[in-house]
C-alpha cells in the first residue's frame, strides 16, 4: 500500500493549521503565518529523510549529516524538531530557527520566512504557536510521502484559499490560474530559456511556465525564473513556491520594479524571452516625475498619466524584451485598449509593431473584481506571416463561473489557443487587422471595434427588444467602418504601387 499522502487528506491537513488561527488574526494574514510552517516542516523533514537513507547506506553519520546538507543546511538547533520540544517562547524559538537557516543557505532562501511578528505574545500565545507546530507534526512532508508535484499543488490550494478568505487584497498575491496556464500556452516557454514576471506575486506565473515545458515532456533545468515583488511577504510566498516546486534555478528581488527594477546588467535592464505579467491596474501612487527622465530608457512610449502606471510597466516589459525571442503576455484592464489620454503612445507601440494578438476575456477573471480582462501578446520579431498585423480575438463568452468564481475550462482554452496559432479570421471571434487600420483609427485596440458580431436575422413582422436592436445597430456601424478602412487599406496600397512603379 502506498505510504503517500493523498492529495484531498493534504489539503485538508494544510487548510487544517489556518483554521486554528480564526479569531486571532485576519484572514487576510494567514498566509505570513501557514506558508512559513509548512515550507519549515518540509526543508526538516526532507532533511531528515536525505539523512536516515544515507545513514542506512554507509552506516556514516558525520557522511549523512553532510549528504543531509547538501540539499539544504539546517544548523544545530534551528531543526523542527528544537522548536517544538521549546517550553516557551515558542515565537523566539521560531525566529531563531528561521534566520539560521536562511543565513546558512544565502543563496536561496535569503528572506524566504518572511517578516510575520513570531515574538508578538499579545497576538500569537505560546499555546498558539504549539497547537500549530503540533498539527504540522501530525504527518511528514517527506519527498516519499508528499512528492514535490503533490506538494507543489497543496501550495497552490492554500494560495487560493487564502486568496478566497482575505476579500480585494488577493489581486495583490494571486492571478486566475485557468487564465495563466492559457498565457503560458500560447508563450511556448521552451528549454534554456528565461522567464521573468515583474510583477511576480506568489510565483503563479513563472511556475506555470515551469509547468509547460514539463507537459511537452522537455527539460526543464536548463530554464531560469526570475521575479519581482514589491510586497514582502508576498515575495517569500514566491520563493517557497518555487522550492517547494523542486525549482533549483530562480531569483526572486523584492522593491519596486518602477522605481528599481532588481535585474540590470551594467547600465542596462537585463533582458529575458518570455515576460508574462499581472501588473496592478491603475495604480496612482507612483513616481510620474521620474519616469520622464527614466535612466533605464524605459519611457521609449512616452509618460503616462499621473492616475495610470499601466503604461509605464508596458514598457518596462517590452523593454525586458530578449531583441531576438522576447514575447510577453500582460494580463491588463481593457481601459489600456481605448483610453485617450494614452492614444499617442499606443500609436507609437503599432509603429513599433510590437503588438501580435489582443485577446478580450469575460468578467471575474481579475481576483474578486467583475472588470473584464484582456491579455496583450507582444513579440520582438513577429513571424514574416503576421507582420504589420494583429490579431483580435473576442473571448468574452469564452468562460465558466462557479461558486461565484470566474474560470476558463479546458475547452475555452482550447478554442482561444487554435485561434491565436491559426492567426485568421473568424466571425464573431477573431479578426487580422492591419497595423495600418488600427493607427487611422487613432491608435484604439477595442476589440469590439474589429470583430464583427454575427448579425440576428430579424423576421418580417417579429418585434424585437431594444437590445437586440441596438445590437443589430452596432453590428451594421462595425460593418460599415471595417468596409471603409478596408477600402482605404487598398487605396494606400495602390498609391504605395504607383510611387514604386514611378
Amino acid at each position: 500500500m502506498s505510504r503517500q499522502i493523498s492529495q484531498q487528506q493534504l489539503e485538508s491537513h494544510l487548510w487544517g493549521a489556518a483554521t486554528l488561527l480564526r479569531g486571532l488574526i485576519d484572514a487576510s494574514d494567514y498566509k505570513q503565518y501557514i506558508f512559513p510552517l509548512m515550507f519549515f516542516k518540509r526543508l526538516a523533514d526532507v532533511w531528515d529523510e536525505d539523512y536516515r537513507q544515507a545513514l542506512d547506506e554507509s552506516g556514516d553519520e558525520e557522511y549523512a549529516i553532510d549528504t543531509a546538507n547538501d540539499r539544504f543546511i539546517i544548523p544545530a538547533g534551528a531543526h523542527w524538531s528544537d522548536v517544538r520540544t521549546a517550553p516557551r517562547n515558542v515565537g523566539r524559538a521560531l525566529l531563531s530557527a528561521f534566520q539560521g537557516i536562511e543565513a546558512a543557505n544565502p543563496e536561496r532562501l535569503q528572506g524566504v520566512f518572511g517578516n510575520a511578528p513570531w515574538t508578538d505574545k499579545g497576538q500569537l500565545p505560546d499555546e498558539t504557536l504549539k497547537n500549530l507546530i503540533e498539527h504540522f507534526s501530525k504527518h511528514d512532508l517527506t519527498l516519499e510521502r508528499v512528492p514535490e508535484d503533490e506538494l507543489g499543488n497543496g501550495y497552490e490550494y492554500l494560495i487560493k484559499k487564502f486568496a478566497d478568505d482575505s476579500g480585494h487584497t488577493a489581486q495583490e498575491f494571486y492571478t486566475n490560474r485557468t487564465l495563466v496556464h492559457l498565457m503560458a500556452q500560447m508563450l511556448e516557454p521552451q528549454p534554456g530559456e528565461d522567464i521573468y514576471d515583474p510583477t511576480c506575486g506568489t510565483g503563479g506565473m513563472l511556475i506555470s511556465c515551469l509547468a509547460e515545458v514539463k507537459r511537452r515532456g522537455d527539460e526543464t533545468r536548463t530554464m531560469g525564473l526570475f521575479g519581482q515583488e514589491l510586497i514582502t511577504i508576498t515575495g517569500a510566498i514566491a520563493r517557497m513556491n518555487l522550492v517547494i516546486h523542486g525549482v533549483a534555478d530562480f531569483q526572486i528581488a523584492s522593491g519596486n520594479t518602477l522605481a528599481a527594477p532588481a535585474f540590470v546588467v551594467g547600465d542596462e535592464l537585463r533582458v529575458f524571452d518570455v515576460v508574462l505579467a499581472n501588473p496592478p491596474y491603475s495604480i496612482k501612487k507612483w513616481n510620474r516625475t521620474a519616469w520622464e527622465q527614466d535612466g533605464w530608457g524605459r519611457n521609449f512610449l512616452g509618460t503616462p498619466p499621473q492616475g495610470r502606471a499601466d503604461y509605464a510597466f508596458f514598457q518596462h516589459i517590452l523593454h525586458s524584451m530578449d531583441p531576438r525571442t522576447g514575447r510577453c503576455a500582460i494580463l491588463f484592464p481593457h481601459g489600456v485598449l481605448f483610453r485617450n489620454e494614452e492614444a499617442e503612445m499606443r500609436r507609437k507601440l503599432l509603429e513599433a509593431d510590437w503588438v501580435e494578438c489582443v485577446l478580450g476575456l469575460g468578467p471575474g477573471l481579475f481576483y474578486n473584481s467583475p472588470m473584464e480582462a484582456c491579455v496583450i501578446i507582444c513579440r520582438t520579431r513577429k513571424e514574416p506571416a503576421r507582420q504589420d498585423r494583429i490579431l483580435f480575438i473576442d473571448a468574452v463568452n469564452e468562460i465558466a463561473r462557479e461558486k461565484g468564481q470566474s474560470f476558463l475550462r479546458p475547452e475555452h482554452q482550447a478554442r482561444i489557443l487554435a485561434a491565436y496559432k491559426a492567426f485568421t479570421n473568424e466571425l464573431g471571434f477573431a479578426s487580422v487587422v492591419s497595423n495600418i487600420c488600427a493607427l487611422r483609427g487613432e491608435g484604439n485596440l477595442s476589440i469590439a471595434r474589429y470583430v464583427k458580431k454575427p448579425k440576428r436575422q430579424v423576421q418580417e413582422g417579429e418585434s424585437v427588444s431594444l437590445a437586440v436592436a441596438w445590437e443589430s445597430y452596432e453590428a451594421e456601424g462595425r460593418d460599415f467602418w471595417t468596409g471603409m478602412d478596408a477600402l482605404v487599406d487598398m487605396l494606400d496600397w495602390i498609391e504605395s504601387a504607383d510611387k514604386t512603379d514611378a
